[in-house]
């Protein structure tokens, strides 16, 4: 099961992903997993955005639950006329003050749906806090493999460039052509500029993640973890699938359903007429009498009864339903893609490691060591090397895949991935 706790569990688990974290250098230069997500949940504007989201959301409510304002009114009649009506010696005057009240429960239906907007705005806020989350620990994870990729690329140069001496006196001894000796430097050559492509890669990485910090340029150096820990089966796809009913992108419906069927009550509520209840006080010049007024008055809804909002609110009620299912069908396929590359990483892992780095590697030191006595040329320890590398290589590329499919699947779920707990310990 998923459920201990939503989004402050996936900075934890994202953090314990990468193993060794807690033994990084702790230099300001170096970047952590957890540093990265800290800095971009204090930076995003996203997030931000979505916070004053909730506190637009929270003045909307509490509008919602506002009385209407009393009114008060001064008349003056039989003024300013003619004859008997000359000036105000015959003048009647009205002080007086009136309330409408609202009947049928339309306050409460009113504040319903501003409660059920804050809740949305609340639960969407949750949803941008994970998807943020998400998406630095994945680019956390591209810094931190090219990184790596770059380091294997400079060990097979400097694979490379050990046999210059070796090459040289076999050279010199009539053991090898001098055209071997250039077919080494193009060989070291053409890693180089694998290398110079990789470093390209990891400079965009580094920005992208820099950007997600606050930073329009990278203020670190490296980032520090290692993506070797990948035991444990994944669970069920169908455990995912189930989880992702939690994720907040879909919680946030049953806010957005509550929210629009309390629009629509509103909409039928309407044509139902309020009270207006009004008491005052008349004074008569003529015999400088006073008396009270009171009036009672209702609107008669003869030609609009809001059949337009009505039928307005129940579509988009209607409507809903189908979002909240597409919505979900897009998390689903999302979901998809990241288990089947999880899955995929973990079995190419297991033939990398099993089979083919191993052998690789034993080639490459018996071709090396042959070399030297003149049982192989140069071009076969050049493939052997470069078999190694390129084995490590997609090595390095299973494991970013493995991660980063774990971080997008924990950012859907809301909750640590049970394949990356096991292969944390």
């Amino acid at each position: 099961m998923f459920c201990r706790g939503m989004a402050a569990r996936l900075a934890c688990a994202v953090a314990c992903l990468i193993a060794g974290l807690a033994l990084a250098p702790s230099h300001a230069q170096t970047l952590t997993m957890r540093s990265a997500l800290s800095r971009a949940l204090a930076a995003s504007p996203r997030l931000t955005a979505a916070e004053r989201d909730v506190g637009i959301a929270t003045g909307q409510r509490i509008q919602a639950g506002a009385l209407l304002n009393p009114e008060l009114s001064y008349e003056q009649d039989n003024s300013l006329g003619s004859g008997t009506y000359r000036g105000t010696k015959s003048a009647e005057t009205t002080l007086q003050i009136s309330q409408a009240f609202e009947l049928f429960g339309k306050r409460e239906a009113r504040i319903a749906a501003g409660e059920a907007g804050t809740e949305v705005a609340a639960i969407q806020r949750k949803a941008v806090r994970l998807e943020l989350l998400s998406e630095t620990a994945i680019a956390f994870l591209s810094v931190l493999g090219a990184q790596r990729r770059i380091q294997i690329l400079d060990e097979q140069i400097v694979a490379i460039d050990r046999l210059t001496p070796l090459l040289r006196r076999r050279v010199e001894a009539g053991a090898s052509s001098p055209a071997e000796t250039g077919r080494a430097e193009v060989a070291s050559a053409l890693v180089k500029g694998d290398r110079e492509r990789f470093k390209a890669t990891l400079a965009s990485a580094r920005r992208e993640l820099a950007v997600l910090m606050g930073d329009p340029t990278p203020k670190f150096t490296e980032v520090s973890g290692r993506l070797d820990d990948t035991t444990g089966r994944p669970p069920a796809f169908q455990s995912v699938v189930a989880a992702i009913d939690a994720n907040p992108q879909l919680a946030r419906w049953t806010a957005v359903y509550a929210q629009r069927n309390a629009e629509l009550l509103l909409a039928r509520l309407k044509p139902y007429p309020d009270v207006r209840i009004a008491a005052g006080w008349r004074h008569f010049n003529e015999t400088n009498d006073d008396a009270v007024r009171l009036t009672v008055s209702v609107p008669i809804p003869v030609f609009d009864q809001n059949q337009g909002n009505i039928l307005s609110a129940q579509e988009g009620l209607a409507k809903t339903k189908a979002e909240r299912e597409a919505n979900r069908n897009t998390l689903v396929v999302i979901a998809g893609r990241a288990y089947d590359s999880v899955q995929g990483s973990l079995r190419e892992l297991a033939v990398l490691r099993e089979t083919a780095i191993p052998k690789a590697v034993e080639a490459a030191e018996a071709i090396s060591q042959g070399y030297g006595q003149g049982r192989f040329t140069l071009l076969e320890v050049l493939d052997a090397q470069a078999s190694v590398a390129q084995a490590r290589l997609r090595e390095q590329e299973a494991l970013q895949n493995f991660h980063a499919g774990v971080a997008t699947i924990e950012g859907l779920v809301g909750n640590p991935f049970s394949l990356a707990r096991e292969g944390a310990r």
